[in-house]
């Protein structure tokens, strides 16, 4: 239970908690579910409840790693693929767990748990629907068709909801241009980490057999197509031909996984593939640049984690990767192709720059992607949304 005063000094008044139901598509390793996992945890001042559905194959369960003591209650049918029938009963069990718990706000986060979910919250009448795009699938996922088609029903969908939650400015700006919601709909609220935990440098190389005295690139995230990982190798075998002694750290796993091995091959043991790891930050300890390679991307909590850590990132120009990354001072961010990639890394490998482009990355992050903040911007939000 909440307590405020109505005026400074004045008798304080009860304020019942608000009550969330929150709804994710599914629980796997990436922003996504640490955002949700954090604002669970963190919104103590709240009452929530948290629907996910199940992972993919070959996906990592980021409960499991990451969170085990979460609670979660499982909507099995909400998983990502789309199928008519599974659909329809997730449908059903959202509507069961509004007319039970009786949110006063609907919170969903992830394409398909925001259709399902935002139908269930409109059908119930539920007081607050908010929906919050980690990024978005308009481009880089679909073809066109699909994509003309997904980009309708978003519309559709925000006429009816009552908040959208961008986490950067650029991908709200993309949602916007494409026509998905007003301009007054939408708050700007970015992921938010936990502080970094110092690991030793030589402990955490010889934690995971890598040389000591070479230098190392990291990427962490799903082997998927927009991932782009064939652009990864391609660009660490440009690098490689005028720094040869630079290894690549490939840490998750993926549909792509396989043929990321194959494509790897002729690299030898200047490419690692460690698949999932239950934790990350003897990882970053351990590089000395994370770079990203994506077609499309929301606000990439990988650059995120790694600026906290204060490892500086080489990423591509896409969505809002550019908001965590700023260009020639925590890092690199360049055009969308694997030429310049391989160009950003060998300069900043060899600019001797590297040590104050970490110390300014850690800063940066620190001031502004810390899971304080991610709480209390909600906190806001949410307070906004019900009093008015």
């Amino acid at each position: 239970m909440t307590t405020i005063s109505d005026e400074p000094g004045g008798p304080e008044r009860s304020e019942p908690p608000i009550r969330i139901l929150r709804v994710i598509a599914r629980m796997n390793l990436g922003g996504p579910a640490w955002q949700v996992s954090v604002l669970t945890r963190g919104l103590t001042d709240h009452e929530t409840l948290l629907l996910a559905g199940d992972i993919e194959p070959g996906e990592a369960e980021f409960v499991q790693l990451r969170d085990p003591t979460l609670p979660v209650c499982r909507v099995p049918a909400l998983g990502r693929s789309v199928r008519v029938g599974d659909d329809l009963r997730a449908l059903v069990a959202i509507r069961r767990a509004i007319r039970s718990f009786r949110p006063d706000i609907v919170h969903t986060h992830t394409a398909k748990a925001g259709l399902l979910g935002r139908l269930a919250a409109f059908s119930c009448r539920v007081p607050v629907v908010v929906h919050t795009f980690h990024g978005h699938v308009l481009h880089g996922y679909f073809r066109p068709v699909a994509t003309r088609a997904i980009r309708m029903l978003e519309s559709l969908l925000a006429r009816r909801t009552t908040a959208l939650v961008a986490v950067g400015v650029r991908v709200r700006d993309e949602l916007l241009d494409a026509g998905v919601g007003r301009q007054d709909q939408y708050t700007v609220v970015s992921p938010g980490v936990a502080a970094a935990v110092n690991v030793d440098r030589e402990v955490a190389r010889r934690l995971h057999g890598l040389p000591e005295d070479q230098p190392v690139v990291l990427f962490v995230g799903r082997l998927t197509a927009v991932k782009r990982v064939d652009r990864l190798l391609e660009a660490m075998e440009l690098v490689r031909r005028r720094r040869p002694d630079v290894v690549l750290v490939i840490a998750g796993k993926g549909d792509l996984y396989e043929e990321a091995r194959r494509l790897a091959e002729s690299a030898g043991r200047s490419v690692r593939f460690l698949g999932w790891q239950p934790e990350l930050g003897s990882l970053y300890a351990a590089a000395d640049l994370v770079v990203l390679t994506s077609d499309n991307e929301g606000m990439p909590v990988t650059l995120i984690e790694a600026a906290m850590a204060g490892v500086p990132g080489v990423t591509t120009d896409v969505g809002s990767a550019s908001e965590v990354v700023i260009d020639g001072v925590t890092g690199r961010v360049v055009p969308v192709a694997a030429g310049p990639v391989a160009e950003a890394i060998v300069d900043l490998l060899d600019s001797g720059r590297l040590a104050a482009m970490a110390a300014e990355a850690r800063r940066y992050a620190e001031e502004h992607f810390g899971m304080d903040r991610l709480i209390a911007d909600h906190r806001d939000l949410y307070r906004r949304l019900t009093d008015r």
